[in-house]
Formats: C-alpha cells, sequence, structure tokens
C-alpha cells in the first residue's frame, strides 16, 4: 500500500495543478486506472496486468 501510494504521488499528484477537486477525482481516477491495467508492474516482472497470463485466466 506505501509503494501504491508513493507512485501515485511521484507520477500524478505532483504533477499537475489540480484547479477543483471535480478535476482532481477525474485525473486521479484516470491514473488509478492506469495503474491497474496497463502500467507494468516491477511485481509482474515490468508487464502490465491487463497482459499478464496469471491475471488473465
Amino acid at each position: 500500500m506505501e509503494r501504491f501510494f508513493r507512485s501515485l504521488k511521484e507520477e500524478c499528484i505532483w504533477l499537475h495543478r489540480f484547479e477543483s477537486l471535480g478535476q482532481a477525482r477525474v485525473v486521479i481516477n484516470r491514473w488509478i486506472r492506469y495503474y491497474n491495467e496497463e502500467r507494468p508492474h516491477q511485481s509482474l516482472d515490468y508487464v502490465a496486468p491487463r497482459a499478464h497470463p496469471a491475471l488473465t485466466a
């Protein structure tokens, strides 16, 4: 969980200047979807969860 929050801050939150809470929600939700589906993960041998054989079966 700590690694997730570090990645969220470094790869998303710190890169944006949010104008509103609504904008923050949209951007963060988009990043979470990317993180969970497309972003390569070290624990998966740098394969995206959507493409990992053990997770697609």
